[in-house]
């Protein structure tokens, strides 16, 4: 359908819900594709999902309604941070990130990746050294400390400031962070955040395991 499509030299692709017969195993082999068809062709491409996960990895800006009126509009990597919209509430919460890739260790099976609040590892694909990918953080996977430990199994500890915390499920919070401009999500215990007594200003640790970030 989309070779189709293509074959008429549109201006504009309007994809609506592509990928909805699809089993989990099935997207996550097509969404690459869907990315080589922006990125060689560059045809603007109006994308209509309710998978965060398909938005967060294709869009570059996004426009989120709800019951035919829009709620927001804008950046996706920020609209996914934004703790009054429902993208940045429950367990699918999640960060955007911009990477460049600096660097692969062939003997661990883990590449390097580089943006705005530090550097990351994480498992991924071979993928050219100085390309630009969309990864993405889910805030199940960050947890926060008040000092930078060492003795961990996480290789990716974060330095970032807590901008804003809200209630989440119940008996849950989740916290807003700021990594030199890059926005995170941590979701954790309400019992957590008076213990480390986390309040906006307040400079932390984010700790994210390589194993939960999906490219």
């Amino acid at each position: 359908a989309i070779g189709r499509a293509l074959a008429a030299s549109p201006r504009l692709l309007l994809l609506d819900e592509p990928l909805a017969s699809l089993d989990l195993k099935r997207r996550a082999e097509m969404l690459p594709y869907l990315l080589a068809v922006q990125a060689q062709l560059a045809i603007p491409a109006l994308y209509v999902s309710h998978a965060p996960e398909e938005v967060a990895q294709l869009a570059s800006h996004l426009v989120l309604l709800e019951r035919g009126r829009v709620l927001a509009s804008g950046p996706t990597a920020e609209l996914m941070t934004r703790l009054d919209l429902p993208l940045a509430q429950g367990d699918t919460a999640q960060a955007v990130l911009n990477v460049v890739v600096l660097s692969h260790d062939p003997a661990a099976h883990l590449m390097r990746v580089g943006f705005a609040g530090g550097e990351l590892s994480l498992p991924a694909p071979s993928t050219p050294v100085g390309a630009h990918r969309t990864v993405r953080v889910p805030a199940r996977d960050v947890s926060l400390t008040l000092s930078r430990h060492a003795d961990t199994s996480i290789l990716n500890i974060i330095e970032a400031t807590v901008q804003a915390i809200a209630d989440d499920t119940p008996g849950h919070a989740m916290v807003k962070l700021d990594a030199g401009g890059a926005g995170l999500l941590a979701r954790i215990t309400r019992l957590s955040v008076q213990k480390l007594g986390l309040r906006p200003g307040l400079v932390v640790f984010a700790q994210i395991k390589g194993a939960a970030i999906s490219i």
